[in-house]
């Protein structure tokens, strides 16, 4: 569905930070849910969808070997699980599910002690499972490492016929924690067969214009791009930028050609409701 007849396409907001609001303990994994309040994991992507959501990830960004071990469940049930879900929230939409995969925790050689081929093979047992229980693509998201990012494309390509949405997550200075270049980043995702690439997390909107641009000149493949709502305050938890602000910082994006837009940390169903009512009317904005 990604482009069929719209301009547009609207991905979902944050999960981990509204499942801490809805009771997500300290230390226990957002994927973990899926098992334990899949009811509470359901809600909140229902809330996506009707807020107007075409894209909802389902709960499986840490749903990799590394990040459950010791919890007594392996990545292939809580997979099936997590898209189950998220298909249930869908029912009645014309909403579809992500694969949403994030980094292993774990560092590759030369940098850490992580093998590429086993970097490859906990991506591709999360992404075989997401495909088997009926994702209709896989969001690799909040990558930083370049090498990471390419062993996760590549098990997701050679092993499944999901489309790749490709993000990684940039520093003010331009480069990720780990040194990628936004021009790195989207030569190697257009390279590696992405279907589309850009940035999520760490910044707000107006702090990775620059960075979302330079991705946008150095490939042909749609934008993505899905920022924090500003930084966390730490006596209350509430970020920085409420969804108006979010979504008239967002409809700059319109003019580097940003096709697929949503939020990541913070960010909320009132944020996707107003950033969809902002890309719908042509974003008339300052």
């Amino acid at each position: 569905m990604l482009f069929d007849d719209r301009k547009y396409v609207i991905f979902d907001g944050a999960m981990g930070t509204m499942l801490q609001r809805s009771g997500l303990a300290p230390g226990v994994r957002p994927d973990i849910m899926n098992m334990t309040a899949p009811e509470t994991v359901e809600g909140i992507q229902r809330m996506y969808v009707e807020a107007g959501s075409d894209i909802v990830c389902a709960n499986t960004f840490g749903a990799n070997a590394f990040a459950l071990r010791g919890t007594g469940y392996t990545p292939g049930e809580v997979v099936a699980a997590a898209v189950a879900i998220a298909k249930r929230a869908c029912d009645g939409s014309a909403a579809e599910v992500a694969l949403d995969i994030g980094p292993t925790g774990q560092l590759i050689e030369p940098l850490g002690d992580l093998e590429f081929d086993m970097a490859y093979e906990i991506f591709k047992e999360q992404a075989v499972a997401g495909e088997r229980a009926g994702a209709d693509y896989a969001a690799i998201e909040t990558m930083s490492d370049i090498t990471e990012l390419k062993a996760a494309i590549l098990a997701v390509k050679e092993n499944t016929r999901l489309p790749v949405l490709a993000t990684m997550t940039f520093e003010k200075t331009g480069r990720t924690f780990m040194g990628c270049s936004p021009e790195e980043f989207a030569q190697t995702a257009e390279s590696l067969g992405a279907a589309a690439a850009g940035i999520n997390c760490s910044l707000e909107p107006e702090e990775m214009y620059g960075t979302a641009e330079r991705i946008a000149k150095a490939t042909h493949l749609p934008l993505i791009v899905k920022p924090n709502a500003g930084l966390p305050d730490g006596a209350t938890g509430l970020y920085s930028i409420g969804p108006a602000e979010f979504a008239r910082q967002m409809a700059r994006f319109m003019d580097i050609g940003a096709r697929i837009v949503g939020g990541c940390c913070g960010t909320t169903p009132e944020y996707i409701r107003e950033l969809k009512k902002t890309f719908l009317k042509g974003g008339s904005h300052d």
